[in-house]
């Protein structure tokens, strides 16, 4: 277990909530639009303002997991799934991760392009998504150091073009709109959780390299009580008022492209930065031969290429998926946390106990089966699926871990 220093690489609250926005506002951008567009403004807000509440509670949570442990989420999840039962989770976090990066890539290219044609320069989309791979690659293969530079310039001016976004949207006269459809409240309070409930599970490789439990609090509470819902919100607003389900098209309606597709390319590169940064993490598990930045660059390599084919269709299911599997892997290692680590993780331990966890599976299954169920209006709980998953997940493994081999307490 890596202890607390003053000697260690860390970082401010400050730093990790930049860092941690210039990675949410890709799939924010995504699917904000296709929200604001369904709801009136009251909701809108009530909306945002309750999804960024959960979300708060619930990354205060991991990322101090993290601060505790000072490991990345791949070197917490042995504990409750045993050594070599954490290679099946985290190959789907690298699924999970580097299908992000593919589909960022993807936007990035597609953004770059329709900039372009809009001055006259037509160049192909697959050369475009290489040369932001490129970009993806450089900010990322000098580690964490450089991650916490590239958001430093790069959220700042995020933040400047969406209040130009929104100062043309109110202060620009559109014909009004009607709302085609309207979706129920908790679908909507389900969609903002579910939009970086991935990020939110996978804190630990933040909360590792944070100063201690104060500054992991502060990130945690900065990005996901503040920033986040106002980010939502804003990105919301252009598809409310113009009734448009892109961002792209909300802005085509007020005449203003370009700060729109500006927005998404600085976009693209801070969180494709972040999303290379923990996919490199997950995998050099899976690959330790390889020095971290050639995984980096393969990375990069293979989201150049899948990122250059029409992967956009399959987006909604992936993201389906991914909000089904990945948050009981959180429920679980909390539960674990609170049960037997609070005195800290010794890797000691490890050899002590089950190198897989079969029941820890059982309650992994479980959970993504009750997520997978409300998530498709079998049966309600919560009614934010994801948020259904990590309490099953939480309860299912305090439950039958005790029918297990007792888990052997880790001691600081």
């Amino acid at each position: 277990m890596r202890k607390t220093s003053e000697n260690l690489n860390t970082a401010s609250g400050l730093r990790i909530a930049m860092i941690l926005l210039g990675i949410a506002v890709t799939p924010v951008l995504l699917s904000s639009s296709s929200l604001g567009n369904q709801l009136s403004s009251s909701t809108l807000l009530t909306v945002v303002l309750a999804g960024g509440l959960i979300l708060a509670l619930l990354s205060a949570i991991t990322i101090s997991v993290g601060e505790k442990a000072r490991l990345p989420t791949y070197g917490i999840v042995k504990y409750a799934f045993g050594e070599k039962g954490a290679i099946a989770i985290n190959i789907l976090m690298a699924i999970s991760l580097f299908g992000w990066i593919a589909v960022t890539a993807n936007m990035f290219g597609h953004s770059v392009h329709d900039l372009l044609a809009e001055h006259g320069v037509n160049l192909p989309v697959p050369l475009l998504v290489a040369a932001g791979c490129v970009i993806f690659v450089a900010s990322t293969a000098f580690g964490f150091a450089m991650l916490g530079k590239v958001a430093q310039v790069a959220v700042p001016v995020i933040a400047l073009v969406l209040c130009y976004i929104l100062w043309i949207v109110t202060h620009t006269e559109v014909p009004a709109v009607e709302q085609l459809s309207t979706m129920n409240t908790g679908v909507a309070i389900s969609t903002v959780v579910g939009t970086i409930i991935v990020l939110v599970a996978t804190l630990p490789d933040f909360g590792s390299f944070v100063h201690d439990r104060k500054h992991a609090l502060i990130a945690a509470i900065l990005t996901f009580m503040v920033a986040y819902p106002l980010l939502y919100w804003i990105g919301a607003t252009p598809s409310a008022l113009s009734g448009k389900g892109s961002l792209l098209g909300a802005m085509a309606v007020f005449g203003a492209v370009l700060p729109a597709a500006l927005l998404l390319i600085f976009a693209c590169i801070t969180g494709n930065a972040g999303n290379m940064f923990q996919g490199t993490l997950v995998v050099s598990t899976l690959f330790t031969r390889f020095p971290k930045w050639q995984i980096t660059l393969a990375l990069g390599v293979l989201a150049a290429i899948i990122g250059s084919m029409d992967i956009m269709n399959w987006f909604i299911p992936f993201l389906l998926f991914l909000g089904i599997a990945t948050p009981p892997v959180a429920g679980i290692y909390v539960a674990d946390f609170l049960l037997y680590r609070r005195h800290g993780y010794q890797e000691s331990v490890l050899e002590q106990e089950a190198s897989v966890k079969v029941l820890t599976f059982v309650a992994w299954a479980l959970a993504s089966v009750v997520g997978f169920m409300t998530a498709n209006g079998l049966f309600t709980l919560t009614s934010i699926p994801s948020v259904d998953s990590i309490l099953v997940a939480c309860i299912g493994y305090a439950v039958l871990s005790r029918f297990n081999a007792q888990p052997v307490s880790s001691r600081a």
